[in-house]
């Protein structure tokens, strides 16, 4: 462990333990803090000599969208060589300390959290690496030796609902299901007990900088250095579709697995329309994206690098043109098919120029009309909408498209739907070419007033070239009018729907964990005939019978203003004191004549005055009869 301090330094610092430090105050500031430091170093050598049992690898992927889009996906994976089942870890080296504490404390299996903000537009991007559904997304694998999973679920929300300032506390029994089929564990373990699962939804969570500054607290340099300096939340925030997510999982530490490791994977989407604010130019930089470029890699990871797709050139070598210049490039198998890529190296040092920063950037040599074209169709994607007029009954309709020209493949298709909309079983109906299609699995858990929710998964054969419409009709119930959400008029989000597909593929998919790309080990393919992706749907919105929340506030108005009038006349006439009125003071009469001559400007009446006219004026009438 102390093989890097020196026996200078460690004789001095020994001499002035065994004097009982009577160094002076001069000397000990030269002499103890740099064997202090000294030590320091070592410990960390020390540790790293030993195996400390953490790596980082970081890498982003640079993908040219036919729509004139730029996708960037980053991708930080952190390896932990221990395995916090069995055995208790103290030390954290890379991994983050918070999450090993929680995976600990509540025997987690696996864990799975994303915040998107946007919908991922498969039609006109093409398939996704991993898709994650708009809002926030939770789904945890427990291990058997949880003995109340709702408790421990509840209360990991609630944790992990502070350590990424999320709204996750929102997650309750009303919005959780336990699937049987759409979701497999991705790990080592292969659990088969589904009563381990727990999956959630919140269609309505607002995706903003305070879950983004949490998510890059993880990495073990921050955003200080490496790929994650280019994270600058303005830029991040003002794109297309932004997705940031969380993945939690057991591998093998070795090459015969007889190990456990755990990886911490994050990974970040987002899309930048830069067709459109470029002034129709698909030319694009690092620079233009991000409004920085990258100055270092991280100084903690063993690999550090940039993925440029530039598959389109194949064919054509004046396409585009990249710069600056790169000979490396790599074939990696991705969504079935061979890729080839463009690879920057950031630990090699000539991947810098001289003013040591890198901005990629692509230039387009063609017209934009002459290039555009319009996009590939994927091979699957999926719609969902609702149908039907009027408040009390609808159709929800899922649209299921298979593009592949002659090879058909299963779907796994999961419905999460709120308790509030009483959905009729016997109306379901799946049709693909105007022909009844029988799903050969399914799965209906009905759902409970203020409980649970309804939860569908169906096993579907989708033929080849083929549309498959699957539609249920549902009832609106009547909510109570505290349960209501603050703008009900808005309408009420309904969680998208999951397809889980195996696609067949048309090169051999087989990758290495270590070896391949971190974004071709999402899903890995154990025969490689196969390849994994999973896609959702829109959410939807739904309007819910509203009652006039007016009437309430008249009611309530008119009802205050009776009760101010009736008790305030009935409380002034119990406590006003009445006094007999002196009508010899004169009355309205002196009152009236005090105004006008008030107006008139001339001097008040007094009572006696006003008793003197009044006689004067009496008098008068007997004068004239005499005379």
């Amino acid at each position: 462990m102390f093989t890097s301090l020196s026996s200078h330094a460690i004789g001095q610092l020994a001499c002035w333990l065994e004097g009982g430090g009577s160094l002076s105050q001069g000397n000990m500031a030269a002499t103890v803090l740099p064997c202090l430091l000294l030590l320091s170093v070592g410990w960390i050598v020390g540790d790293a000599a030993q195996g400390g049992g953490d790596t980082f690898r970081e890498e982003l992927l640079l993908t040219p969208l036919r729509s004139g889009d730029i996708a960037a996906t980053f991708q930080f994976r952190t390896r932990l060589d221990s395995d916090l089942r069995r055995e208790k870890v103290s030390h954290y080296r890379l991994f983050p300390k918070v999450l090993g504490q929680v995976i600990s404390k509540y025997s987690v299996q696996e864990l799975h959290l994303s915040f998107t903000q946007g919908f991922w537009r498969t039609r006109s991007w093409g398939q996704p690496l991993l898709q994650a559904p708009t809002g926030a997304e939770l789904w945890v694998w427990f291990q058997d030796s949880v003995a109340d999973v709702n408790k421990s679920w509840k209360e990991l929300s609630n944790i992990l609902s502070g350590i990424f300032c999320a709204s996750l506390n929102f997650i309750e029994s009303t919005n959780t299901v336990a699937p049987t089929a759409s979701f497999k564990p991705q790990g080592l373990v292969n659990v088969t007990n589904h009563s381990l699962l727990r999956y959630a939804t919140l269609p309505r969570e607002v995706v903003c900088t305070e879950n983004l500054t949490p998510w890059k607290k993880l990495l073990p340099c921050g955003s200080k250095a490496g790929l994650a300096s280019l994270l600058k939340a303005e830029r991040l925030y003002h794109s297309s579709y932004h997705s940031q997510s969380v993945h939690i999982r057991p591998i093998c530490g070795n090459a015969d697995c007889t190990q456990v490791s755990w990886e911490l994977r994050q990974v970040l989407t987002v899309v930048f329309d830069l067709y459109s604010s470029g002034m129709g130019k698909r030319d694009w930089s690092l620079f233009k994206m991000f409004s920085r470029t990258i100055t270092e890699p991280c100084p903690l990871a063993s690999e550090s690098k940039i993925y440029l797709d530039t598959s389109g050139s194949e064919k054509d070598d004046d396409l585009f043109e990249v710069s600056p210049f790169t000979a490396h490039e790599s074939l990696v198998p991705v969504h079935g098919d061979k890729k080839l890529y463009t690879v920057y190296d950031l630990l090699e040092q000539s991947v810098f120029n001289t003013s040591r920063n890198l901005n990629i950037a692509l230039k387009w040599k063609g017209s934009p009309s002459s290039d555009a074209g319009p996009p590939l169709p994927p091979v699957c994607h999926a719609e969902r909408y609702v149908s039907g007029y009027g408040l009390q009954t609808g159709v929800i309709n899922t649209m299921i498209y298979n593009n592949h020209p002659y090879r058909a493949f299963p779907v796994m298709l999961m419905e999460t739907v709120p308790w509030y909309l009483r959905l009729y079983v016997h109306t379901l109906s799946i049709t693909t070419k105007g022909k009844e299609n029988k799903p050969s699995y399914i799965h209906y858990q009905p759902a409970k007033d203020r409980r649970r929710p309804h939860l569908l998964e169906m096993l579907i054969q989708l033929p080849p070239n083929s549309v498959t419409k699957v539609s249920i009709e549902f009832e609106r119930a009547l909510l109570k009018w505290t349960e209501y959400p603050p703008d009900p008029n808005h309408g009420f989000y309904i969680s998208p729907s999951v397809l889980s597909v195996l696609i067949p593929s048309v090169t051999s998919t087989k990758t290495e964990m270590e070896d391949s790309p971190l974004f071709a080990t999402i899903f890995p393919s154990s025969d490689g005939s196969s390849y994994f992706i999973r896609l959702y749907t829109e959410p939807l919105l739904v309007n819910l019978p509203t009652p006039d929340f007016s009437m309430p506030y008249n009611v309530i108005c008119l009802t205050c203003t009776v009760v101010a009038v009736g008790y305030g006349s009935f409380y002034n006439l119990l406590t006003r004191t009445f006094q007999v009125e002196d009508r010899k003071g004169g009355g309205i009469v002196k009152k009236l004549a005090n105004i006008i001559r008030r107006i008139r400007g001339v001097p008040l009446l007094d009572a006696g005055s006003l008793q003197r006219r009044k006689g004067h004026a009496a008098e008068a009438p007997q004068i004239g009869a005499m005379e």
